[in-house]
């Protein structure tokens, strides 16, 4: 093949970038996007002045790009949905040096009859899965698998492989971590990768049930065990769950009296109904959920030891928010989409402040804080994007100060806020021990409250 002239460079690349009928994008190491051609433009409806230095996520749904530039990994003929159509991606790392210095992606758009008919054959298709997806929810209930864990932060892939490794044998899992980290979902998941996922998934909230109840819950009855019990019976949880899997949430809340017949229930396989003549075998996996250490209830004979090592076969420890921030961005739209689809508002981003309060906040209650803080936002908005004035006072309290083009006044006065603000809640809403806290005056404090609007 002959070279082309130096002087016609320019040109080729304009006419094979800018003018082909597929759209293209460039993304650095850090996911911001350094050029968009003019196709892409187009059907997002941008320019490239806004597109250009923004992170990928802001400007395209459901890109996967700065996932690729992080790690290295080739995505080739993707299905992805921008803007009411399935695209075709492919997404593939750039390096030099050998280090991955960014991502490359192209994304097939073109408007002619055979494409319009190909993503109508996909939605069909789409719309097929999801009949038989909802034929499964209605005989099991919600079940989720580990495609509806947003997020790719290493602490939660490593999370993810461990439990593709795990799911398929049958041996019991004891899930750990802080309240609203999502065990559920990832219960959930191990069901859906086991021989056991076409039974049923059958959950027990331990924490719900009063004791009196629990062994009729998770063992059923026969008819005319007692006054009041339903003609015919009730089948227990355990035998709900025959040949599935029995889900064991807030499992430190359980009564010890319990505990010994979920512990004689796992030994023998077997249970017996209230009123029953005999047992009855039962076949099912154990995953169970805590957010306590039930080493140290174990140590303080809270939960028995044997019912513990039953159940801790395998330990998986899932990661709070605070220590995957990197999925706060992608997890905060996934969020804010879903919310704002079953709300019916139109709220489609969070302004850069936001994003910003979110990655410095330390989200104690984790994703299910995150998701009650966006579905407040959004009801509270009156724009397109969520801003700090749609946010609760309490997360605005640990943002980094921007002092970016401000004066000294108004940088004083935000600090003087924030202080105000943290001093009171850390005295539970006591103004006077605030004062003192801050050692300020009493009649100064109550100035400053009413100057900020915190009373």
């Amino acid at each position: 093949m002959l070279p082309f002239k130096e002087e016609y460079k320019d040109e080729i690349f304009e006419t094979v970038f800018e003018n082909a009928y597929h759209c293209l994008v460039v993304v650095n190491s850090e996911g911001l996007i350094t050029y968009l051609n003019n196709s892409y433009c187009h059907f997002l409806d941008v320019t490239k002045d806004e597109a250009i230095g923004a992170h990928v996520t802001e400007i395209i749904e459901n890109t996967r790009m700065h996932l690729v530039a992080k790690s290295g990994e080739e995505e080739i003929a993707d299905l992805q949905y921008i803007r009411g159509n399935h695209m075709i991606a492919n997404r593939i790392p750039v390096r030099s040096e050998g280090k991955v210095v960014g991502a490359v992606g192209t994304v097939l758009y073109r408007d002619t009859e055979e494409w319009l008919n190909m993503n109508s054959h996909i939605k069909d298709l789409l719309l097929e899965l999801e009949h038989y997806r909802k034929q499964v929810r209605d005989q099991y209930g919600n079940t989720y698998s580990l495609h509806d864990i947003v997020g790719s932060s290493p602490k939660l892939n490593a999370i993810k492989t461990k439990i593709k490794k795990v799911a398929p044998g049958d041996v019991s899992i004891l899930l750990t971590g802080e309240s609203g980290t999502g065990k559920e979902l990832f219960a959930h998941s191990i069901h859906h990768l086991s021989e056991r996922n076409k039974k049923a998934f059958i959950k027990v909230n331990c924490a719900a049930i009063p004791e009196n109840l629990l062994e009729s819950e998770l063992f059923g009855y026969e008819e005319g065990a007692f006054t009041d019990a339903r003609k015919g019976g009730k089948l227990g949880k355990f035998q709900l769950a025959d040949g599935g899997t029995l889900f064991l949430d807030e499992i430190g809340d359980m009564p010890l009296g319990a505990q010994v017949k979920i512990l004689r229930a796992l030994q023998e396989g077997e249970v017996e109904a209230i009123g029953a003549t005999k047992p009855r075998k039962v076949d099912v996996r154990i995953i169970a959920a805590t957010n306590q250490s039930l080493e140290k209830m174990v140590e303080e004979n809270r939960f028995r030891e044997d019912l513990f090592y039953r159940l801790n076969v395998i330990q998986l420890q899932i990661p709070s928010l605070r220590e995957r921030k990197e999925d706060i961005r992608i997890l905060s739209k996934f969020i804010l989409d879903k919310i704002s689809k079953r709300s019916g508002k139109r709220v489609m981003d969070f302004s850069f402040e936001v994003l910003e309060c979110f990655m410095h906040y330390q989200w104690p209650g984790n994703i299910r804080e995150l998701e009650n803080v966006i579905e407040s936002a959004v009801h509270l908005t009156s724009k397109e994007a969520i801003g700090t004035d749609d946010l609760p006072a309490h997360l605005l309290s640990e943002a980094p100060l921007n002092h970016q083009n401000e004066d000294l006044k108004v940088i004083l006065e935000r600090t003087e806020k924030q202080a105000i603000q943290n001093a009171l809640k850390k005295c539970n809403g006591d103004k006077i021990q605030a004062a003192k806290m801050l050692n300020v005056g009493k009649s100064s404090f109550y100035e400053k409250i009413k100057k900020y609007g915190l009373n």
